[in-house]
């Protein structure tokens, strides 16, 4: 798939305590996934590449600036019918700071989650994707 196929990017950040970092999103009409433990992150803008595009996103909804960003995986987002909405570029990165902290400019709450309650929280199955999959390859 090439880049200029996926539109949204996201950040999978786990701290040294292999915990994640997670998003809880409003629960309001008109916005993706609404009141959900998602990740950080958004669409591209104009001409951006994928990397510029979740750097400006953790840094708007956050104030975050994670060095070493590397790219994960892509998963499809799918509608409420099951229709492929579009592709995300999941990235992967390692921060270890005070989620209570941050500077959040949208959604309700950021908070570190062991991996062991991940599975009952409220979540868009891309995100529970890219989390299963970011488990399984920690365990290879």
């Amino acid at each position: 798939m090439s880049d200029d196929e996926i539109r949204g990017t996201v950040a999978l950040l786990v701290n040294d305590e292999g915990e994640y970092l997670l998003h809880l999103r409003d629960d309001i009409p008109g916005i993706c996934d609404p009141g959900t433990w998602s990740v950080i992150g958004g669409n591209r803008e104009g001409t951006e590449t994928l990397e510029d595009t979740i750097r400006r996103e953790l840094n708007e909804e956050a104030g975050l600036a994670v060095p070493g960003l590397r790219r994960f995986t892509v998963v499809r987002s799918l509608g409420p019918d099951q229709a492929v909405k579009g592709y995300v570029q999941v990235f992967c990165g390692r921060w270890n700071g005070d989620a209570s902290q941050l500077r959040l400019t949208e959604g309700v709450m950021l908070h570190w989650f062991d991996p062991q309650v991940v599975p009952r929280l409220r979540m868009c199955a891309w995100t529970k994707e890219a989390i299963q999959l970011h488990q399984a390859r920690s365990r290879e």
